[in-house]
């Protein structure tokens, strides 16, 4: 089992769930973030520091999708390690629908 990033993360991207993170195996990108799943050691500390709950352990049916984009972009995007500002607009796209589709982004995120 790992823990995975969901679709709520995108353009919220708080990081609230990195600053806890033992093993620092959360990696940014422009507009959210992924675990590397090789890496996540299965703690669970991440998940309930999440705001926008975008955290699952992908024991969860369904999130198949997303165990396949956290293990791509953990493996292009840099690492970070240390909270940051979510982004201006996170409160108000915070459990909207259809992020992926509408807001997805590829490009990499600074790191650290």
């Amino acid at each position: 089992m790992t823990y995975i990033v969901t679709d709520n993360c995108i353009v919220c991207k708080y990081t609230d769930c990195v600053e806890v993170c033992p093993v620092d195996c959360f990696y940014e990108g422009e507009n959210m973030l992924v675990i590397h799943p090789d890496e996540c050691i299965d703690c669970g500390v991440c998940e309930p520091e999440c705001p926008a709950e975008a955290i699952s352990p992908d024991t969860e049916s369904g999130l198949d999708h997303w165990l396949e984009i956290n293990t791509k972009y953990a493996s292009i995007w840099p690492n970070l390690t240390e909270r940051r500002d979510p982004m201006p607009e996170a409160k108000e796209r915070d459990g909207e629908t259809g992020k992926f589709e509408k807001y997805f982004s590829e490009k990499p995120g600074e790191g650290d």
